[in-house]
């Protein structure tokens, strides 16, 4: 068996670039704090390649008349297999979704070193920058679009008469939002008396982070999120 080949050094080459571009945008994750960051990034995009560098030039001492090499195979398997990677860091909580970008950004880094492994690197390179302004510049442009926050209403449920309203509101204004509560009505829940208020926040961030925060207040029971029908 030989261990170094012609093309040796060009692997590693190849696999050094994955390495570095994967980082890069694994930074960008860690400093953003989301829950997959620098390490998953950077193994994702290694792996990726390693594995696209093996299906091409893995199997050529096995080649012959009788024998064909289909590198794509190998290829999809890493996508499919990315794909259940990515579903690990979605979750949904509330009727809220989060983790979509993150798994998205794993997606992608697979692509990219999956790109450097075919021996591609100057398209990866194109596409770790497409990536840093999707999620940089693209990310500041979002807030200053139309946001569909402003058709939703908040349903907040919390015990009456234990100050609960007033931490909602602090919670909101800290938050960046302006509320306006829209009605109320009490009932009472095993015993004890529930206010539920409906409620409309308007901000420039994502009223998604603001319900989070509601539902891990003491004294709140319940946050969901409904169109405004008569908006």
């Amino acid at each position: 068996m030989q261990l170094v080949t012609s093309t040796t050094w060009t692997e590693l080459l190849l696999l050094l670039a994955a390495f570095v571009l994967s980082m890069v945008i694994g930074i960008e994750r860690q400093l953003q704090q989301k829950s997959a960051g620098m390490r998953t990034h950077t193994l994702v995009g290694t792996g990726a390649a390693l594995f696209t560098l093996v299906s091409g030039f893995g199997f050529d001492a096995v080649l012959g008349t009788e024998v064909n090499l289909d590198p794509s195979r190998i290829a999809a398997q890493v996508v499919s297999g990315v794909g259940f990677l990515g579903a690990g860091v979605i979750f949904m909580r509330r009727d809220v979704v989060r983790g979509l970008t993150t798994a998205a950004t794993i997606w992608m880094t697979a692509a990219i070193g999956m790109a450097c492994g075919a021996g591609m690197p100057v398209l990866a390179v194109a596409a770790t920058l497409l990536h840093l302004v999707a999620v940089g510049p693209f990310g500041r442009l979002g807030r200053f679009l139309p946001s569909p926050d402003r058709r939703r209403i908040v349903t907040v449920r919390y015990e009456d008469g234990s100050g609960v309203l007033r931490a909602i509101l602090s919670t909101a204004t800290s938050m960046g939002f302006e509320a306006s509560v829209l009605g109320t009505d009490v009932h009472r829940e095993a015993g004890r008396p529930q206010v539920r208020a409906s409620m409309r926040f308007t901000g420039r961030p994502p009223l998604q982070n603001l319900v989070l925060a509601l539902d891990d207040l003491d004294g709140v029971t319940g946050v969901r999120l409904r169109e405004d029908v008569d908006d």
